[in-house]
């Protein structure tokens, strides 16, 4: 490798990384706000959180890559041509396709990388998260009592304590109302009590000292018992205050939890049983039709067929019996056509999975293309123009995924054309770039305005 390539390389290394942590931070940021309510106030520990964090910073992770590669282009080689480097190895016999070699060979292997990452590393780090989840959202929150506030957090009891210290647990002035059956009403009360949990936190241990306890039954008014105590404990179940963690592999696997090759499997699957029902809805068709058509000629023909009607002893009994005949043939196509859509839909479906997972690294690639050349013809070496450019490119293709999937989930579009669209435009868009960049043919629709732009930012920021 030349000097050149590896200094165009290392100019490379530092925008890509800053580029591809800030969109992860922003995914981060997003991924938080949409959470935070589902994490605050159960009582989770860092760990859980740092590991929820983590592993939804995997697919953060596929869709920043990209992005870090635009904006890294954009960046370096529109600093390049902001100090005349361009020029000069242009003016040394150099040329455009030559400088992109190194950045071309890097961004493929940037593209099996990720491809690998995203068909192995995703499929278990979204399937693992989305079970912790789960796990988190079964979670009640975090016990809690309040001096003065009736507490009922926990299933049938109702416990009121005048003063409580949060940090010893320690309670004053105690009133528990037991509340688990209609068939009788107990209170408990004391002076003071202490409130801890089990080593398994399934239990909520209450020590009471010094109190009563009453028991009353309804509708019994003579049957009531008062009962004093130096120490009472009480034993209530706190079930699901703990984070129990459930077994991932008891947990189904949605199509972004799945490799290829179990997507693919699925698919296989899928048209085989939906060419079986077309295959069956083919004979029974011409079973239909054949037998419809046999017998409305036949009763046509000769109405008082006893042979045809059988036990029936009028026209309209047998007109009866044929349109039920007809009936239970239309429900049986009917049940065999929406067996087909479903296993069409999920074929489709899957399909599309399979595609993504191929379309988005490569979109290492196909954004080296139109980079450079706008990098060049921008001369975008500051982070606000490299980070525009590389936003609404990145827009464009991410409305280009996202429509597609829609189409494609639809069956307006094929699954393959549909996740393929985004990367096909901006190569053809990077091809052209990169041919009138290399030619200096730079006649481009809205560059002079751009320019224009980038010329007057220019000129503000001297002035300041």
């Amino acid at each position: 490798m030349n000097i050149i390539s590896r200094y165009i390389l290392r100019i490379h290394f530092a925008p890509f990384m800053f580029g591809t942590v800030l969109v992860m931070f922003l995914f981060l940021f997003q991924f938080l706000l949409k959470s935070i309510d589902q994490l605050v106030g159960k009582g989770l520990s860092e760990w859980v959180i740092i590991q929820l964090i983590v592993l939804n910073l995997s697919w953060m992770l596929v869709l920043a890559v990209p992005m870090g590669v635009l904006f890294s282009t954009v960046m370096a080689f529109g600093n390049m041509s902001s100090v005349h480097e361009v020029t000069i190895i242009k003016s040394s016999g150099g040329s455009l396709i030559r400088m992109m070699k190194p950045i071309i060979v890097s961004s493929m292997l940037l593209t099996l990388l990720l491809f690998w990452f995203n068909d192995e590393i995703l499929p278990e780090a979204n399937h693992q998260a989305k079970v912790l989840m789960m796990d988190i959202r079964r979670k009640k929150p975090t016990f809690s009592m309040e001096s003065g506030q009736f507490s009922q957090q926990l299933d049938g009891y109702t416990i009121l304590a005048r003063q409580v210290d949060s940090l010893s647990g320690m309670m004053r002035a105690v009133t528990i109302y037991d509340n688990r059956s209609s068939a009788s009403e107990n209170i408990v009360t004391a002076d003071t009590g202490i409130a801890s949990f089990s080593a398994d936190m399934s239990k909520l241990i209450l020590d009471l000292y010094h109190g009563e306890i009453h028991q009353l039954i309804p509708n019994e008014v003579n049957n009531y018992r008062k009962v004093n105590f130096e120490k009472y404990k009480i034993f209530i179940n706190a079930s699901g205050f703990n984070l129990e963690r459930s077994d991932k592999e008891d947990i189904n696997r949605g199509d972004r939890e799945m490799h290829i090759r179990d997507m693919r499997k699925i698919v296989n699957e899928s048209k085989q049983k939906r060419k079986k029902y077309f295959n069956n809805l083919d004979s029974q068709l011409v079973k239909h039709y054949n037998y419809l058509i046999g017998k409305s000629e036949e009763l046509a023909n000769n109405p008082s067929n006893n042979r045809f009607m059988k036990d029936e002893e009028t026209l309209e009994g047998a007109m009866r019996a044929v349109q039920r005949r007809a009936s239970f043939f239309k429900s049986s196509i009917s049940s065999d056509l929406m067996r087909i859509e479903d296993y069409e839909l999920t074929a489709r479906q899957y399909e599309v999975e399979i595609q993504k997972k191929y379309a988005i690294p490569f979109a290492c690639f196909v954004f080296i293309l139109v980079g450079c050349p706008l990098g060049i013809m921008t001369k975008g070496g500051n982070f606000g123009i490299s980070a525009a450019i590389s936003i609404g490119f990145y827009i464009f293709y991410w409305a280009c995924l996202i429509g597609g999937e829609k189409l494609a989930d639809r069956g307006i579009l094929d699954p393959v054309l549909s996740m393929w669209m985004g990367n096909i435009a901006v190569f053809i868009m990077g091809i052209i770039l990169v041919v009138k960049v290399n030619n200096e043919s730079m006649r481009i629709p809205g560059l002079n305005f751009i320019k224009k732009l980038i010329a007057k930012y220019h000129s503000n920021k001297l002035e300041k």
